[in-house]
């Protein structure tokens, strides 16, 4: 059974590979604080040009408005009389957002949180480690391997490129398991 503390804030984290549902996850979670009558919004950071620069939009269509951020730390004085804060694409934050997250829980705000755990080379992306061990609640996700079927935790890119950050969808990456993601060469 899960306790859902009174009168306190807390981080709720939502992680996984590309296509594992975490952007349908969190809207499916504000949608609920909604419909309790809470007070809600969603950022994005501004890099995070996929679909729509108004809305999170996941893989399904599913939609929310939501508040470009070009930094973590104007979230804070974005939230003031917000009860639930979602933040999505977490990974493509700065280390700030961890700070962030714990200030507003500490303000007696519920933080959604959601992000890729590790990038195309199969390591840690971002913040997210960090905020994943500051969540009160963590939730790993993982997609279907396009390969053999098997639950996926890895994110492949299909594409030559070595940036860290290429926005992409199905045309960048496919969703893989373990045995059949194949680590980059250098």
């Amino acid at each position: 059974m899960t306790l859902t503390p009174n009168n306190a804030g807390w981080i709720e984290v939502i992680c996984g590979s590309m296509f594992s549902g975490k952007t349908e996850e969190l809207i499916r979670r504000i949608r609920r604080a909604e419909i309790a009558k809470m007070k809600t919004i969603i950022f994005k950071p501004k890099i995070d040009s996929r679909y729509s620069s108004n809305h999170i939009v996941s893989h399904n269509q599913s939609k929310l408005e939501s508040v470009l951020a070009k930094n973590a730390n104007e979230i804070i004085d974005r939230s003031v009389g917000m009860d639930v804060i979602g933040i999505d694409e977490a990974q493509f934050f700065n280390d700030d957002i961890i700070n962030v997250c714990k200030t507003l829980a500490k303000q007696n705000k519920r933080v959604v949180v959601a992000g890729l755990d590790k990038d195309f080379q199969g390591i840690p992306f971002g913040p997210m480690p960090a905020l994943m061990c500051e969540a009160d609640y963590l939730d790993k996700f993982r997609a279907i391997c396009v390969k053999c079927g098997n639950p996926a935790s890895c994110s492949q890119r299909t594409i030559k490129d070595s940036k860290q950050v290429v926005i992409g969808e199905s045309d960048v990456y496919e969703a893989r398991c373990r045995n059949c993601f194949e680590a980059p060469k250098n």
